[in-house]
């Protein structure tokens, strides 16, 4: 196992304590094991980026966890959000399995990485509380819908999850062996994920075998960036009330991605000059939270360094803010 588990100690460490101040690191339940009573949200991060670096794509989203760390432990503990609510887990580290070039074997390594991710979330989903999952390759969003459907077959045996994905990419590839650009894919197919909410997505970076695939699937719905912002046929308001009334469906709980990659300047394996903005991004996540019934919060993509050299220390402060928005709208629907 890959799995580290919370550190009180680096936590006090990391929290910069402050007269007068409370902050979330001096409130947050730091501790590995599952109960199903206590905090709502079960936090932990992913280092890796296998997942975009086995789908051709560049290696840095394995730093965006320690970074979000630092920030999120530094918010303020207010009425507004408080640390009680949140127990933290700890962080997978594979960054430590064996570095190559080779697509296969690293697609091999995903696999890997989907076993052990995707039984954290499933222990997480069966213990009554919502995944908070930060960092990692958007690879990660078949572990995330595998293992909350896993889950919630612990009380109903045919439980199925249906998901959100602000994305500039569909990552509906084909199934060739596991990666960044596939896991919705291998999730609907094996039976994990049913109705797919695709948001955002970019005309210029979606291929027209994968374009007739989301038009032709009964379980797939989407709106592209160009609909949004350059034709106007709806505004993002719209087009996120309709990937929300899409997934209403079933009665099927609801899982949230988030690919940073369509955040317009913000460091991932994907930069993009043009896209979302991040006001629009917390409005997604605020609104999201507050109006499905949820099954999890995955963030991804997101790097402080890329492996070209490219730097951006201010990701993770960001990252602190979309996690805050995603738990405040939560809060104020179930107080």
């Amino acid at each position: 196992m890959h799995f580290h588990p919370a550190n009180l100690t680096d936590v006090q460490s990391r929290t910069r304590i402050r007269p007068y101040e409370t902050k979330l690191g001096e409130r947050i339940l730091v501790q590995a094991e599952l109960e199903s009573s206590g905090p709502r949200f079960a936090l932990f991060g992913v280092k890796e980026d296998l997942g975009a670096r086995a789908n051709f794509g560049l290696g840095g989203a394995a730093t965006a966890w320690d970074a979000f760390l630092n920030a999120f432990l530094n918010v303020q503990d207010t009425p507004f959000l408080r640390g009680q609510e949140i127990q933290l887990l700890g962080h997978f580290d594979f960054t430590v399995l064996p570095n190559h070039t080779d697509v296969a074997l690293m697609r091999q390594q995903v696999e890997q990485i989907d076993a052990e991710v995707s039984a954290l979330v499933s222990q997480i989903v069966g213990a009554g509380k919502i995944p908070l999952i930060i960092g990692g390759s958007h690879a990660g969003a078949y572990a995330n819908l595998k293992g909350a459907a896993l889950g919630m077959r612990k009380n109903k045996p045919d439980a199925v999850v249906n998901c959100i994905n602000l994305d500039a990419h569909s990552d509906y590839r084909i199934m060739e062996g596991r990666h960044s650009g596939n896991g919705f894919r291998y999730a609907q197919e094996e039976g994990y994920l049913q109705g797919y909410s695709i948001l955002g997505l970019h005309e210029n970076y979606t291929p027209e075998t994968i374009l007739e695939d989301l038009q032709q699937h009964p379980g797939i719905q989407f709106s592209t960036w160009e609909d949004i912002f350059l034709r106007e046929k709806l505004n993002f308001a719209q087009a996120l009330e309709q990937s929300i009334a899409f997934t209403q469906r079933g009665g099927n709980r609801v899982g949230i991605e988030l690919d940073v990659d369509c955040i317009e300047n913000v460091l991932s394996s994907a930069l993009t000059p043009s896209g979302i903005s991040t006001q629009q991004v917390r409005y997604y996540l605020y609104q999201t939270a507050r109006r499905c019934e949820i099954a999890y919060l995955h963030i991804c993509e997101a790097a402080t360094s890329l492996e070209n050299g490219l730097e951006n220390r201010s990701t993770g402060k960001l990252l602190s803010y979309l996690v805050s928005d995603f738990v405040k709208g939560y809060l104020e629907r179930n107080p």
